[in-house]
């Protein structure tokens, strides 16, 4: 699956800011089990540290910092992958697609 031209037109089409605005949405998550809603909390998390990075020309990462946040989200990996294989498709159907009124 991957490297097919599917897998790789789905992989880029993520939206890092809608995604984290999916994530913010407690409604959105509640239905969710507690490995995704962590792996949504954490996500977002990080997506602040990189705004941080990028863009706060005076942030300042400590790399025992940036070690711990690495450490984290392989954990946080690992039990996204335990979680049930529908919640993981309808989590990447909500930070995919946005919704429509």
């Amino acid at each position: 699956m991957r490297g097919q031209p599917g897998w790789v037109r789905i992989y880029r089409s993520l939206n890092h800011g809608h995604a984290q605005a999916a994530c913010r949405v407690p409604a959105d998550m509640r239905s969710f089990c507690v490995e995704i809603r962590d792996f949504a909390s954490h996500f977002v998390n990080l997506q602040d540290q990189r705004h941080k990075a990028d863009y706060d020309p005076v942030a300042t990462f400590y790399k025992s910092d940036v070690q711990r946040l690495i450490v984290d989200t392989r954990a946080v990996l690992k039990e996204f992958d335990r979680a049930d294989r529908k919640e993981r498709r309808s989590f990447a159907t909500l930070v995919l697609f946005r919704a429509r009124n």
